[in-house]
């Protein structure tokens, strides 16, 4: 049986930040444990010209929502990246997967040969020919990339945490 596009969606942005957010846990209470302020971990960055942990946890954020509301055929919501703490980005990720929860498999499995369209920051637009080449090489990759930036961050700032941790429950 071929896989759908809301199971290789949906199930994998669930799993992925609900990980994240228990990594974060696990930081928050490493700079409680050892005193350290926790902007100090919030702003680390792998290396200077590199996002701060803040916002890779939005970007991660951004391709969890954004790439399931295009599947979908839905308005991406907008979320004002104003986070400053901890306690900010577990409310943006909480936010972020009520709003992909909402989505049902008929909205994301409806449309397979539908061309996406998008402008990542820049004026110049990005075609994908279908739901498929758009989630396969563009949104999971880049969903991808900010969740294990963000957790090679805590990592490198001495959080114990692990394999396990990183993919969480399935």
């Amino acid at each position: 049986m071929p896989i759908t596009l809301y199971a290789a969606s949906i199930p994998v942005f669930r799993q992925m930040l609900t990980s994240l957010n228990d990594i974060l846990v696990k930081a928050e209470a490493h700079a409680g444990a050892k005193k350290i302020d926790p902007n100090a971990l919030l702003q680390a960055r792998l290396f200077p010209d590199m996002f701060p942990l803040l916002r890779q946890v939005q970007l991660a954020s951004d391709f969890a929502k954004g790439t399931s509301a295009r599947l979908a055929g839905a308005d991406v919501p907008v979320y004002e990246d104003k986070e400053q703490s901890f306690a900010d980005l577990h409310a943006r990720i909480a936010k972020t997967l009520a709003f992909i929860e909402s989505l049902s498999p008929e909205q994301i499995d409806g449309r397979p040969e539908q061309e996406i369209v998008i402008q990542p920051d820049t004026p110049r637009e990005r075609r994908f020919a279908s739901q498929s080449v758009y989630l396969m090489h563009y949104g999971l990759p880049q969903f991808f990339f900010h969740v294990t930036t963000a957790y090679a961050l805590l990592r490198h700032n001495g959080i114990d945490i692990g394999k396990r941790d990183f993919v969480g429950t399935y």
